[in-house]
């Protein structure tokens, strides 16, 4: 039966009477309940009633015993009765999006699971039994409430994706260690103040989220992690990377944007597959030689610099008396449309192009007054009142490309003209010479 999104108000209580049903989806109707003969459909192996209001289960749930899917996504369940225990042959449970404040001891029951999804509940805890699910693949609790996890995580053997994102864990167990077959480990968004040592014994991972936390510093064991493809450790309170980061020998990408990073070890250039390298938003004054060694197909640099490029300074406006902070760019005209047509509007410009020849270019050259003037050696206060900075409105950058084009097209053009002039004259001396001569 495949009746999601059909606006069915309510399943019949006798639909109990299809003994062969197998697959049912009701997900996306406006329902509120199962039928109490729900559970009699005990050929039923895949259940989908995602997203329909569902405040609770069936008591008896667990009546369905050949049941191997249940996908309970998105409705307002707040427990779960203690006869999904009896459901020994589920393989794929879903839970995810609902009001869940606490999951029973039971689940560890559920021995054959492999995909568990509780993410966005309101769990403050996992318990301990969870260690029990050892054919378990995928684990998803993340956006819930929890604080730690039990070490008996670690039972998970064949464990391998571990999200556990935006909770509010400090630490990590340190059995985490102990699932070698663990691929990917998302821990984003938490309060981690440090990983544990035993994170390099997760010897098969290749994906590792630490972004949004409060590490301080890596450890040392993150080199032992062979197979590590992504790391990223974006916006936490890094001051240092251990110099064995290059041993991650297949790190492909590496972002710790955002730290307090002052430098990044040479050692990183072991990391001879690393494609990647993100430390924007750091304290770094240099990069290690030994980066030219890597073939980086991208490179993020930008806010890092310790002080701005050009220093202000304080001055006075001369019309209103206020103070103010200025710099040599300042004033710096507004970009306009079409200023390259518009020379009047660049009246400096338009002053050195007028009668542009090569002996008035240089005759001006030698005469002209600059308009910066820079202070000389100490001298008393009014001489150095009166050789102050002039300044004057700097045009805009984009305006300056337009203007040195129009320079030279103009420069080009009355080359061309001196040139005609150049040969009208060679032509009229020719004639006055011929007519001389008869």
């Amino acid at each position: 039966l495949f009746f999601s999104s059909a606006d069915i108000p309510e399943i019949p209580e006798s639909i109990s009477f299809c003994r062969a049903l197998q697959v049912a989806d009701f997900s996306g109707n406006p329902l509120t309940r199962l039928p109490e003969s729900f559970p009699e459909l005990q050929n039923l192996t895949c259940l989908s009633v995602n997203d329909i209001s569902l405040q609770a289960l069936p008591e008896n749930i667990g009546n369905l015993y050949n049941l191997a899917s249940l996908e309970l996504r998105e409705n307002l369940l707040t427990y779960l009765p203690e006869s999904l225990a009896q459901l020994q042959r589920l393989e794929e449970l879903d839970l995810g999006n609902n009001e869940l404040y606490h999951l029973p001891e039971t689940i560890g029951a559920l021995f054959n699971l492999k995909d568990l999804w509780l993410d966005g509940n309101q769990l403050a805890e996992i318990p301990q039994e969870v260690g029990n699910l050892k054919n378990l693949l995928c684990l998803d609790v993340s956006e819930n409430k929890l604080e730690c996890l039990p070490e008996e995580i670690s039972g998970l053997t064949s464990l391998t994706d571990l999200l556990v994102s935006q909770n509010l864990l400090q630490v990590l167990p340190d059995g985490i260690g102990k699932l070698r077959r663990l691929s990917i480990l998302k821990v984003d968004q938490n309060k981690l103040i440090q990983l544990t040592d035993s994170i390099g014994d997760c010897e098969s991972l290749t994906e590792l989220v630490l972004t949004e936390n409060q590490l301080q510093s890596l450890p040392k064991s993150i080199g032992k992690l062979k197979k590590l493809n992504n790391l990223n450790a974006d916006r936490n309170k890094l001051t240092s990377l251990p110099k064995e980061i290059g041993g991650c020998c297949s790190l492909n990408v590496f972002s710790v944007r955002d730290n307090r990073l002052s430098r990044i070890p040479s050692e990183i250039s072991q990391a001879t597959e690393l494609h990647v390298l993100d430390v924007a938003g750091n304290r770094l004054m240099y990069l290690p030689l030994s980066l030219t060694t890597l073939k980086l197909k991208a490179l993020w640099l930008s806010d890092n610099q310790s002080q701005p490029l050009l220093t202000f300074q304080t001055d006075t406006d001369p019309e209103t008396g206020e103070k103010i902070l200025t710099c040599v760019l300042l004033p710096q005209m507004p970009s306009e449309p079409g200023c390259q047509d518009n020379l009047p509007r660049c009246g400096a410009l338009e002053s050195l192009v007028n009668e542009m020849s090569d002996e008035t270019w240089n005759e001006r050259a030698v005469n002209r007054v600059s308009a910066i003037r820079f202070l000389e050696d100490e001298k008393d206060e009014e001489d150095n009142e009166m050789r102050t900075l002039l300044r004057r409105a700097t045009p805009h950058p984009g305006e300056l490309k337009n203007m040195k084009k129009t320079v030279e097209n103009l420069r080009n053009d009355m080359n061309a003209a001196k040139g005609l002039d150049s040969n009208k004259n060679e032509v009229n001396n020719a004639i006055d010479r011929v007519t001389t001569s008869v």
